[in-house]
């Protein structure tokens, strides 16, 4: 059994940023190796890593997902748009020119009734909202502008910022909460772990001969929900749609040097392997469970996981792979596709700082206890770690 209280540290809100730093290369960053740890800015990580280094980061784009509506009663419903329903996809959705539906997190649904059609509240002419599914939270939205939904949710819609961050949005958070490659629309929350990169940063990082390529996981709000189960096996991680390219999986099996930007890149590449087992066995779901990694054993290399993947792709004569993940990475997993991983500082008791746990092991105490120490900035918007297993 692992507890969430085995990971419980305090962190005081001073050590929460609230917004960026000016320039996003000027964060510090730990480096933890061999279970030592030293400090330097962000813009030198370059120094850090070896030539010929993958380093795989998440091309998600944070759209502005949430909505306010109203009803003729004058209540607010607050309207979160998670992940499309019909169309199924993200492009197909985000093109659409009259309607879409999607699942959401609804603030204040008590007082919506179902199939109930609101309005929006700073302008009730431009859109409509109908609740046709209270159970799976299910909302189809209306307009009759010809506009389509991406360019509606740009002038209607509000960036979603992290919770904790205890906020107002605000005009430059539209910029500074988006990575400088974010370029797949479709989160609800930034894959912080970029939010340092520059285009300089990557121009020295190429220039030493590190290379780069790109995988898309849409995070969910799903991401910021707190551990309540005692036992952290009995929380329940929500479903996150992926895709990679087989140019990206090619990538990834010339490269067995890898380093993940961030947290979902890191689980993507464990996703993957678990793929590629069930490709194996004939089994072409394309999702990979909670548990399903302490579940089922395997002794597939990571590579010809890959290579599975691969072939499955080249059979269908597809070249982007599109997929879901719940995986849950805990202290005990060892991560199978990584050398390293780029990640900011987390919450206490978070399913992301158990992630951190998997690489670094119960060096994390230490290393939390020396960045807190150091004045670094914790959460989205705060400093960086590179932390090699």
């Amino acid at each position: 059994m692992i507890k969430k209280s085995d990971f419980n540290f305090e962190l005081p809100e001073a050590n929460i940023a609230k917004f960026p730093l000016g320039n996003r290369d000027k964060s510090k960053i730990l480096i933890h190796q061999n279970g030592d740890s030293q400090y330097d800015v962000f813009e030198n990580i370059g120094k850090y890593i070896a030539p010929d280094t993958l380093l795989v980061l998440n091309n998600a784009k944070v759209i502005p997902a949430r909505l306010y509506f109203k009803r003729e009663s004058g209540a607010t419903i607050e309207v979160l748009l998670l992940e499309p329903v019909l169309p199924a996809s993200y492009e197909e959705s985000f093109n659409a020119t009259a309607s879409c539906t999607w699942k959401c997190i609804i603030g204040n649904s008590k007082k919506w009734k179902d199939d109930e059609s609101i309005f929006l509240a700073e302008n009730p002419s431009v859109i409509s909202a109908r609740l046709i599914n209270r159970a799976d939270r299910i909302v189809e939205l209306n307009w009759d502008d010809g506009s389509s939904f991406s360019s509606l949710l740009d002038t209607i819609g509000e960036l979603p910022l992290p919770p904790y961050l205890n906020r107002k949005t605000a005009e430059s958070d539209y910029q500074t909460y988006q990575t400088v490659f974010a370029k797949n629309a479709g989160s609800v929350a930034a894959p912080t772990a970029g939010l340092h990169f520059t285009d300089i940063v990557f121009e020295g990082l190429i220039e030493k001969g590190i290379r780069s390529t790109e995988v898309t996981l849409h995070v969910g709000a799903g991401t910021f929900l707190p551990v309540k189960a005692d036992n952290v096996e009995d929380h329940e991680m929500h479903r996150e749609n992926f895709e990679i390219s087989k140019d990206a999986i090619k990538a990834l099996l010339q490269n067995t040097k890898r380093i993940t930007i961030g947290t979902t890149s890191l689980r993507v590449l464990e996703s993957l392997y678990w793929l590629g087992v069930q490709l194996r066995e004939g089994n072409e779901s394309l999702l990979v469970m909670k548990m399903e990694p302490y579940e089922i054993e395997s002794t597939l290399t990571y590579e010809d996981s890959l290579s599975e993947i691969l072939k499955y792709m080249e059979n269908l004569k597809i070249y982007i792979l599109f997929a879901s993940t719940e995986i849950m990475i805990l202290p005990h997993y060892k991560p199978k596709s990584i050398i390293g991983l780029i990640t900011n500082f987390h919450l206490p008791k978070s399913t992301l700082l158990m992630l951190v746990s998997s690489v670094v092991g119960e060096t994390w105490r230490e290393m939390y206890k020396d960045a807190l120490a150091h004045e670094f900035r914790f959460l989205s918007y705060g400093d960086s770690s590179l932390l090699y297993l």
